[in-house]
């Protein structure tokens, strides 16, 4: 049995660092000059990196042509400052077949939803009623559909829009991510140690997989969350997207 099944629609992120010296004279912007570009595999792509980087086996399920679907980030190289990002691709993400899934070949699954219609939430309950160690990070308006979970990867900003529909099922399956201050479950704050923020860039993926990897070995969500705290703060002090080490 291998250790990890990610499922979830992936993307490549670039960055491309630039300069900027002066405005452009038909409008007020200013004028980008590309300096250095790098790229990597995000969302899904970015949660299964993380795994391997920890030393874990992992297989990867995914939408066909990934690489198609990117992300653009233009940042001022001196200030670290992002100037816009341009998607492409997000529309034409197909549709997983769920039924046509291995579950039982792994320990644990991880269903990264982008929430770009790879997975519906059909797609979601299914998975979740025939594996009984999911780990979902979704950015669907949680429900009923996600009941059999076994635990809820969520940022704050995502709690405060879903937590309306957050039912007493629901909540105990909950790991809300605060950002500087770290991530809250079952009413107990994890902090994490203050430090230079370089880019948040796929720090949400880094949490997960190290929540997930932690909890494979110990069978204990409060030590798998004080290392994922620990997995996210590693990436945050990096350009870019990157993957934690051990």
């Amino acid at each position: 049995m291998k250790s990890f099944l990610v499922i979830g629609e992936s993307c490549k992120d670039i960055f491309c660092y630039g300069e900027c010296t002066r405005l452009c004279p038909e409008a007020p912007v200013p004028v980008f000059n590309p300096i250095e570009y790098r790229e990597s595999g995000g969302m899904a792509k970015n949660v299964f990196n993380n795994i391997l980087a920890l030393g874990y086996d992992c297989d990867l399920v995914t939408n066909a042509a990934w690489e198609s679907v990117v992300k653009t980030r233009y940042v001022h190289q001196p200030t670290n400052q992002l100037f816009i990002r341009v998607d492409e691709g997000e529309d034409s993400v197909p549709r997983i077949d769920v039924s046509e899934l291995k579950l039982d070949d792994y320990e644990i699954v991880i269903i990264s939803d982008y929430c770009k219609g790879y997975l519906t939430e059909e797609d979601i309950r299914y998975i979740a009623s025939r594996h009984d160690c999911v780990f979902l990070d979704t950015k669907k308006d949680l429900g009923t559909w996600c009941w059999d979970v076994r635990f809820i990867k969520i940022n704050n900003y995502e709690f405060a829009r879903t937590q309306h529909l957050i039912d007493d099922k629901l909540k105990p399956k909950l790991i809300i991510t605060l950002g500087q201050k770290g991530c809250l479950y079952q009413d107990s704050v994890f902090p994490v140690e203050t430090v230079e923020i370089k880019d948040v860039s796929g720090a949400g993926d880094t949490f997960l997989a190290g929540l997930a990897v932690k909890f494979l070995e110990t069978a204990d969500i409060e030590k798998a969350a004080i290392f994922a705290n620990e997995c996210a703060t590693q990436v945050v002090q990096k350009r870019g997207v990157s993957t934690c080490q051990k």
